[in-house]
């Protein structure tokens, strides 16, 4: 028997190997002491009656040999037979991070692989397994899901789910029996299942309770399973869910399933996202310039949606640049036949009809005016009225001899079929190579209904075939910054993030709706990757009505663009925009490499978050008023993690106005205010009455 010991700054993974697949014994807070038998035999479960005579093991891949009757790690067949394997495994550690696993069932001709290492400096662990078919008959995979456990007190799991303009809703729910299982068969991330869970001891917050986060990097279907045995064993499975017939492996052929991100916390949810974030700010992230600033961004979307007139272009580009915008994006409408949202895709031509002097005359006016030029494209996809599905109709993703649903009136192109590939990759090229380009927008804008290549089921291979695209595309422009998008937040994940820079969270501009949103996606991503702009006072998809303020303030958090005609606003709604766009730019290197973190709220009718610097030196803070107050008077404003003895400045950045609903304000609004670090994280703040649907931003500054 052998013990491994994988730790980090603050964790520890303790895994046992005797001959078979490793069970991990112990994950949590850091271990200092001597790991040897005593501690095994401290630990060792008991063996109850009417059950098998041996205990069973919850290993990396649980094995239904074993007597695991929850779902098995690995399921497949060869011709139904090999359909029950039991592996014999070798294990090997790399320094203190990193396990290899190496296990075969010389009867079944399968050979298992799995990693296990844990990042020293974010505390994230990654796994991945890979099965390989060393027989002469063909291998039908199944599933090859990876597992962990997790304690007993781990009762309450958090999930995030959605739907269009509405990504990223918190729900929990009890672990305490059976399984709860996640499914997503929609061909891409999703909008209605994002692939994480956040489990925990009961009533976990941002502050107390122990947690453990998971994620799997993957962008197409996945399958998330939560588990309590009858033992009170609680463990995890995902994978990626692979349809009938998806994965046939001939001899020497493998599978190897995406990565599990996965960290624990004993502090709850803040600690578990600065985990996180560390780990994609230095292993997932990469930037073309490091160092470079995010740009604000103007997208013309809600501005002008198809009717593009490069004279009136160029007009919103100027006014684009006077409020502080620096990279300036035509969306949809720019190639031929694209006049609505009925036909022109795949036709990826500039319109010379719209652009009769070319696109480079936007794109020089724009370059003059300092900003940075971007341009949308769905290169997945076509129109059933294009020139190239007339040309190619057997192009599409679809099954033979039936007719396939559109939707958003198109389907999907084949991206497995080389032709198809190829096509799109030189249209894209060519454009980039024409073109001064800094940064694309890539959409996709529907879900795959019978995806199917050569007549069998081909999500894997699609997505595959995805990023086989984008990385050949930035191969050919490694200068270039792409942007996911589908049709909203339908495409948010680490795998998409390792070959883009920014995610659009939601097609929803509404303040209030990103005010739900933008949390919960900030527990796995950090703001940098957040685009979060500032819309129109009449939103465009729940036609709420909110002031700048709000928008100003609820934007600010990401990666910060807006979303609007600047020629069709009034010169008093420009220079608002241009004060929230410059107030974002003081504070983005804060907001860009801080710490983001969550406070507790007296009640559900407000929210504050805020960053705070890695020296604790500076910090920014959003009080959110959500709705109609809860009691006459709010509550205080604790902030969290500064130096008890330091002092802080703390000053008001933005605020609503609220004089019609206060006789006498907080004393603290209306003077400089110096404070100690301990005052401010147990005394708090007292905040002001707040109209619904409205914030104030605060900003605290260490004194020498």
């Amino acid at each position: 028997m052998s013990l491994f010991h994988l730790f980090g700054r603050s964790s520890s993974l303790l895994l046992k190997q005797t001959n078979s697949l490793p069970e991990i014994i112990y994950w949590g807070a850091k271990l200092n002491g001597p790991i040897d038998e005593a501690l095994l035999d401290a630990i060792s479960r008991p063996v109850p009656e009417a059950s098998l005579d041996e205990d069973v093991p919850l290993t990396l891949c649980p094995e239904a040999s074993e007597g695991w009757f929850s779902s098995p790690g690995l399921e497949g067949n060869r011709a139904g037979k090999d359909w029950c394997p039991s592996f014999t495994a070798n294990a090997t550690l790399e320094g203190h991070s990193k396990l290899i696993v190496e296990a075969v069932d010389s009867r079944a001709e399968l050979a298992l692989s799995l990693s296990v290492s844990l990042d020293e400096a974010s505390d994230v662990l990654t796994l991945q397994s890979k099965v390989t078919n060393l027989g002469e008959q063909a291998y039908n995979l199944q599933r090859l899901a990876l597992a962990l456990p997790l304690p007993a007190y781990c009762d309450e799991l958090l999930s995030l789910h959605g739907r269009w303009t509405k990504e990223f809703q918190q729900h929990r729910q009890p672990l305490e029996r059976g399984i709860i299982s996640q499914e997503n068969r929609r061909g891409r991330t999703s909008h209605q299942y994002f692939p994480g869970a956040i489990i925990g001891s009961k009533g976990f917050s941002h502050q107390v309770g122990e947690v453990f986060g998971f994620h799997f990097a993957w962008s197409g279907n996945h399958r998330i399973q939560s588990g309590v045995k009858t033992d009170g064993r609680r463990w995890l499975q995902a994978e990626e869910l692979l349809l009938s017939g998806e994965v046939r492996l001939t001899k020497g052929e493998s599978y190897q399933t995406p990565e599990l991100m996965a960290t624990y916390a004993s502090t709850g949810l803040n600690a578990m996202s600065a985990n996180f974030h560390h780990y994609v700010r230095s292993h997932i992230l990469r930037f073309p310039e490091a160092d470079k600033a995010r740009p604000v961004h103007l997208n013309t979307w809600e501005g002008i949606y198809f009717d593009h007139d490069p004279a009136y272009i160029k007009q919103m580009a100027s006014l684009a640049a006077y409020i502080g915008v620096e990279r300036f994006i035509i969306d949809d409408g720019w190639f031929i036949g694209r006049e609505h949202d009925k036909a022109g895709l795949g036709d990826w031509f500039l319109d010379n009809q719209k652009y009769p002097q070319g696109l480079e005359e936007v794109i020089n006016h724009v370059h003059a005016l300092g900003m940075e030029f971007g341009l949308w494209f769905e290169p997945e996809m076509v129109n059933p009225d294009s020139n190239l599905y007339r040309k190619h109709p057997e192009w599409v993703l679809g099954q033979a001899g039936y007719q396939q649903k559109t939707g958003r009136y198109q389907y999907v192109l084949d991206l497995q079929n080389p032709q198809v590939f190829a096509y799109l990759l030189e249209r894209l090229d060519s454009l980039l190579s024409e073109y001064a380009i800094a940064y694309i927008k890539w959409d996709m804008n529907r879900e795959l209904v019978q995806p199917s290549h050569l007549g069998e089921a081909a999500v894997h291979g699609q997505t595959q075939a995805f990023y086989a695209l984008v990385d050949e595309l930035a191969k050919r422009h490694p200068e270039l910054e792409i942007e996911s998008c589908s049709s909203g937040g339908g495409r948010i994940d680490y795998e998409v993030l390792k070959r883009s820079h920014r995610f659009w969270l939601s097609d929803s501009n509404d303040a209030l709706e990103r005010q739900i949103m933008q949390p919960a996606m900030l527990y796995f991503f950090p703001p940098e990757v957040m685009g979060s702009h500032i819309g129109l006072a009449h939103s465009h998809t729940t036609y709420r009505q909110h002031s700048i303020g709000f928008r100003g303030l609820t934007a600010l958090v990401g990666h910060m663009g807006v979303e609007l005609d600047p020629v069709a606003v009034d010169a008093k709604e420009r220079e608002q925009f241009a004060h929230y766009i410059a107030l974002h730019k003081s504070l983005r290197p804060l907001l860009h490499s801080g710490t983001f973190h969550q406070l507790n709220a007296s009640d559900n009718s407000w929210q504050a978050y805020g960053v705070l610097d890695q020296d604790k030196g500076e910090g920014v803070y959003w009080a959110v008023q959500l709705s109609m107050p809860a009691y006459t008077l709010p509550g205080r404003l604790k902030l969290i993690n500064l130096q008890p003895q330091a002092l802080y400045k703390v000053e008001v950045l933005d605020k609503p106005d609220f004089k019609h609903i206060m006789k006498k304000f907080p004393n603290w609004l209306e003077k400089t205010c110096l404070l100690s670090g301990e005052s401010l994280m147990n005394l708090g703040l007292q905040l002001p009455i707040m109209d619904p649907e409205t914030a104030m931003l605060i900003n605290v500054t260490r004194q020498a």
